[in-house]
């Protein structure tokens, strides 16, 4: 019997020791699934005139601007849907801004708070994210847990390859390009950032950083529910997740100009996150707070949603205007 147990001991620690090499090879290679010189194999639709209102938090905003719906391919048989908006009035070659957009969210919320942006002179671009649409995540529990630990780098390299995209585009100004994220956007963004110079300047919404910290959040603790249950899952959670951890990455920002916009009172990125993202990011950089929670949880604080948006624009366009 002791024979048994000690084999199945060994067993036991060479398993667990396959795994950490596993992580750390893993962990070390997170991002590397990047390829310029895939071909895109483009699908462009048709082009759509929008011209009427939108609801955004239950308010009506104005929707005027020339829509392009197209896919292209970010890894071999892997498509992703996107989407480009046009201002009506342009000439020449315009900058473009991609938005990176937040959990619960897909690429049409750009229809939703595009228009100002377009009016201003630029196109905007965005693409629906491994999580959602036709590319949710499906399968059973373990399958699951794999395409979520996956969901950082694929946002990360799936907007590298929209940026290759956007810079062959006709219409688009390769040397002007500009990202705005928001909440899951904003993390994975900085990450963007950071890994990409094609990024003239960035608006990060509600982002953050240091995974502890992060999942330290109060509105994720209630969700939990059990204290010892989530004290687990924060420790389960860092150590899968650490590679997509844009604290790691955030000092190679250095040169580009950041603006942050967070929430005061925000209970889902915490403000003790989005300083620990703001001091690791480099130089240039701004961070400015609004008065609510986490921008669209609640309704009463769209006029909040609408200040942070408008006060982007305005900071996009200094940017583009000094370049």
């Amino acid at each position: 019997m002791r024979k048994i147990l000690k084999n199945v001991g060994r067993g036991v620690l060479v398993f667990v020791l396959v795994l950490l090499v596993v992580k750390i090879w893993a962990d070390r290679t997170y991002f590397d699934n990047y390829d310029p010189d895939l071909p895109f194999n483009a699908q462009v639709s048709e082009r759509e005139l929008m011209d009427g209102e939108i609801e955004l938090f239950g308010l009506s905003r104005p929707c005027r601007f020339e829509k392009e719906a197209f896919v292209i391919d970010a890894r071999p048989n892997e498509p992703v849907p996107s989407v480009l908006t046009f201002p009506l009035d342009r000439d020449g070659k315009i900058p473009v801004i991609i938005f990176v957009h937040g959990g619960g969210m897909d690429k049409s919320f750009i229809e939703q708070v595009g228009t100002p942006f377009n009016e201003a002179g630029f196109a905007m671009a965005s693409f629906d994210q491994a999580s959602v649409g036709a590319r949710e995540i499906q399968g059973c529990p373990l399958r699951q847990a794999y395409g979520f630990r996956q969901l950082p780098w694929k946002v990360v390299n799936d907007t590298r390859r929209l940026i290759d995209y956007l810079q062959t585009h006709p219409e688009i100004d390769p040397e002007r390009i500009y990202l705005v994220g928001a909440s899951f956007g904003a993390v994975t963004g900085a990450t963007v950032i950071a890994r990409d110079d094609r990024i003239r300047a960035a608006c990060l919404i509600v982002g953050g950083a240091n995974i502890p910290v992060l999942v330290n959040a109060p509105a994720l603790r209630e969700a939990v529910g059990n204290r010892a249950l989530h004290w687990l899952a924060k420790h389960l959670f860092t150590f899968v997740m650490n590679p997509a951890d844009p604290i790691h990455y955030a000092a190679q920002t250095e040169g580009v100009p950041i603006l942050m916009q967070n929430a005061d009172r925000d209970t889902l990125v915490t403000p003790e996150a989005g300083k620990e993202l703001y001091k690791a990011l480099g130089e240039p950089k701004e961070i400015r707070w609004y008065p609510c929670d986490h921008p669209g949880m609640y309704e009463e604080e769209v006029p909040v949603v609408e200040q942070i948006l408008d006060e982007a624009l305005a900071w996009l366009l200094e940017q583009d205007r000094s370049a």
